[in-house]
């Protein structure tokens, strides 16, 4: 087996986000322009890695640093990444894809907190990405497949996995914007 292990939909995922949601809003306060469920756990039915990815949206840079700082004083872990990766046909600017990662604190469920500034390109993709897949659930189901498949691979790593993985991705979000500009999300 890879270094990735795929599990089946969990229903109750909703509700561990409204809990980790809840404990950020508490730490991160005022900084904090708004907490979502994202990534393939916020999609039901979706299989995925039985980790939350929540987005923590502030309102401008200087409150990544601000919010980073307050949750590892917290006890999050930093998770190291600070910035995702570019997508073809969005804008190149390196500020368009920057933020902070932290990690649960240790002994708590398992989550990837993503800190990005409210309306650049990265914040809209997560956002965008999830609501394109739950009003699809044909895509959604198609993605699941590719990335069970893709945990089958024998990567060493689980970034060895998220940069395989990086431009599936991009394939379901390029016709995602079409229809958000179609359907006016």
């Amino acid at each position: 087996m890879g270094a990735v292990v795929i599990t089946t939909a969990d229903p109750g995922w909703a509700d561990e986000y409204r809990a980790v949601a809840d404990r950020v809003r508490e730490v991160l306060g005022a900084t904090l322009s708004r907490v979502d469920h994202i990534g393939s756990t916020s999609v039901p039915g979706l299989d995925a890695k039985n980790i939350l990815d929540v987005q923590a949206s502030v309102a401008a840079e200087p409150l990544l640093a601000k919010a980073f700082d307050a949750l590892v004083a917290a006890g999050w872990q930093p998770g190291g990444a600070n910035r995702d990766h570019p997508v073809p046909g969005l804008p190149a600017d390196a500020g368009q894809w920057v933020k902070r990662l932290v990690r649960e604190p240790a002994g708590e469920r398992r989550v990837n907190l993503h800190i990005r500034v409210d309306g650049r390109a990265n914040q809209r993709y997560a956002l965008l990405f999830r609501d394109y897949l739950r009003a699809h659930p044909a895509t959604a189901q198609a993605y699941g497949q590719f990335k069970r498949l893709a945990s089958e691979l024998p990567f060493d790593s689980v970034g060895a996995y998220a940069d395989l993985k990086d431009p599936v991705c991009d394939l379901v979000y390029l016709p995602a914007e079409e229809w958000a500009a179609r359907t006016g999300w």
